[in-house]
């Protein structure tokens, strides 16, 4: 089952209130994400169609989900209107809407009502789910500490420095008014994870602060997805420890299936240790999740060059560029392609096309450095490798040092590699990582060390536990006497007569819970809800429109008194279900 939020359009007075509707929109997709079994597209490519009119059909197929939920916000001074509406998209099918007026400080309340009732009416339309009490849980007491986290969560998804140290004033603000919202804490590590990756801060300053953040939002709630996401990474870029950050990643996606992010950080701790099935599989199921993202195409290209497939790589990353020019990850992967790809002298240019404030110096020097060596060309290969080896000493030295380990692969010079290795180890250079296995290393994977040292730099203890299989709610009595029951209900009572009977309402009746309920219609009457219940109300239609007293009334009004409360919804199933339009049928 597949579903997209498209982002709720802002209908307050006020532009300013765009941060809003944003966040509830996020609010509502982290909701929906923690139902097992249901796909919903991450925020990343959902958002890529806000103020655009294109047709639902092809969002659809772009995002590539069966529903559509859209909706619109509108707040006043103390209140909120919420207006949602779910699309069945094949068919451009308006299959359920509703609105809500409430008071803003019942915020969250607001959002666990709405995001149940979606997720009842997904389960309803397209089958089974088992939906927990409750979706979204209060984050604090204080209204004034979640509208600054929602104004910060604005700003950092825009993923520039800027707007990311705007975001953190913001954060720290909510802070001040509740030091215990965990969700501010995890809001500045992601600040200043981001400022640290990406050079806007110090290296030491921002992992410092990232840890100290996540440290708190973990103390403050274990929970969150995010929390065990920052600690994979930290687990990785500081601690230099593949299992801890294997395993940290792994609880990121049993608390959130519907993570890329996790989802696809996890191919690439795979795809680094030569795990190429299980790294694909994480790496599918983040591309259906978040088909239109920058950062997941990178990852879909670094794992077509650890695989050794160059030039679609190449074709991916320079997709990434073209996108976004200041994409660091790229330009040193595109690099690394065109190196394995023979094109040494382009390599040798390749960073004179280069955005001077996004080159790595290390890099640079390192990618000329192998391309010489590539070339045989003895002597400049000396005097890349002089200076790669005055770069290392510097204060930020370990992107030329990891360099220099591969250049001595190149070189044949396997025992200093392989003593840069044993150094890395000791010294937890989390580039070791990542360079140990790269393809244009092959000469070491021959020596034996090669394969003694990989097994200590990837030894996973505990090894993640693969998805849980479907499991049955009732036992075969059980699910036999449930039967029953539904059927002699039904049969009796009418409840389908009713218009606005829901699955929830329904299983209250018959006195089961509406997981149970639902799973018995998908297994045992191969049906989901609004099938079962609206095949009982097209035969009282047949019936009634049969019967010559009733000529009089209209076809809708027969519809109406057979339980259903929708021309849309009426003309779909009957259609579906005979083959036939109502008026084709009582013409016939």
């Amino acid at each position: 089952m597949t579903i997209a939020v498209l982002p709720f359009a802002n209908m307050s007075s006020s532009k300013e209130n765009e941060y809003f509707s944003d966040g509830i929109t996020e609010e509502i997709i982290n909701a929906l994400a923690k139902i097992p079994n249901l796909k919903v597209t991450s925020r990343t490519s959902s958002f890529f169609f806000k103020n655009k009119s294109i047709n639902i059909k092809d969002i659809a197929k772009t995002l590539g989900v069966s529903t559509i939920l859209e909706g619109s916000i509108r707040l006043s001074n103390d209140t909120v209107r919420i207006t949602a509406q779910l699309i069945q998209a094949e068919e451009d099918f308006h299959f359920w809407s509703e609105t809500w007026d409430r008071k803003l400080d019942n915020i969250f309340e607001i959002q666990d009502e709405i995001s149940l009732i979606i997720a009842d009416k997904l389960r309803e339309e397209f089958g089974h789910l088992e939906i927990q009490e409750h979706l979204v849980d209060k984050q604090t007491e204080n209204i004034k500490t979640y509208e600054y986290s929602l104004k910060a969560n604005y700003l950092r998804n825009k993923w520039n420095p800027e707007d990311v140290k705007k975001a953190i004033l913001l954060y720290k603000k909510a802070l001040e008014l509740d030091p215990k919202h965990s969700e501010s804490h995890l809001g500045l590590a992601d600040c200043y994870s981001f400022l640290g990756t990406t050079g806007f801060l110090p290296f030491p300053e921002a992992w410092e602060k990232t840890h100290q953040y996540t440290q708190q939002a973990l103390n403050l709630n274990p929970n969150l997805s995010g929390v065990h996401y920052q600690l994979a990474n930290q687990a990785f870029f500081i601690d230099c420890d593949y299992n801890k950050s294997l395993q940290e990643m792994s609880k990121a996606i049993e608390i959130n299936p519907n993570s890329a992010e996790a989802q696809q950080f996890m191919s690439f701790l795979y795809i680094i240790a030569e795990e190429r099935t299980k790294s694909k599989k994480h790496l599918d199921i983040a591309k259906a999740l978040n088909p239109l993202s920058e950062e997941t195409q990178f990852f879909n290209a670094y794992y077509h060059y650890m695989i050794g497939d160059f030039e679609k790589a190449a074709v991916l990353l320079d997709k990434c560029i073209k996108a976004n020019d200041k994409n660091i990850p790229a330009y040193s992967v595109k690099a690394l392609c065109l190196l394995k790809l023979g094109l040494y002298d382009e390599v040798i240019n390749y960073y004179d096309q280069v955005p001077s404030e996004v080159i790595v110096l290390g890099e640079k020097t390192g990618a000329i450095a192998l391309a010489y060596a590539l070339k045989k060309e003895e002597g400049k290969t000396q005097e890349y490798q002089h200076l790669l080896e005055e770069q290392a000493k510097g204060i930020n030295g370990f992107t030329a040092d990891s360099f220099l380990f591969m250049l001595y692969v190149v070189l044949g010079n396997l025992n200093k590699a392989f003593d840069w290795i044993d150094d890395a180890i000791k010294n937890k250079s989390s580039l070791l990582l990542l360079r140990f296995a790269d393809p244009l290393l092959v000469a070491h994977k021959d020596d034996p060390r090669y394969l003694a040292y990989k097994n200590i730099i990837f030894k996973v203890e505990n090894s993640p536990r693969a998805g849980s299989a479907k499991r049955a709610l009732l036992d075969p009595d059980t699910s036999e006497r449930y039967r029953e029951l539904v059927n002699d209900y039904i049969k009796e009572h009418q409840p389908y007569l009713d218009s606005s009977l829901s699955l929830r309402s329904f299983a209250k009746q018959i006195k089961i819970h509406p997981n149970q309920l639902s799973w018995l219609l998908n297994e045992n009457f191969g049906k989901n809800f609004n099938e079962y219940i609206n095949h009982y109300r097209i035969e009282t239609f047949k019936s009634l429109a049969k019967n010559p007293q009733n000529s009089n009334i209209t076809i809708m009004g027969l519809a109406y008194d057979s339980g259903f409360n929708s021309k849309t919804v009426f003309n779909t199933y009957f259609k579906k279900e005979t083959g036939l339009t109502p008026k084709q049928f009582i013409n016939q």
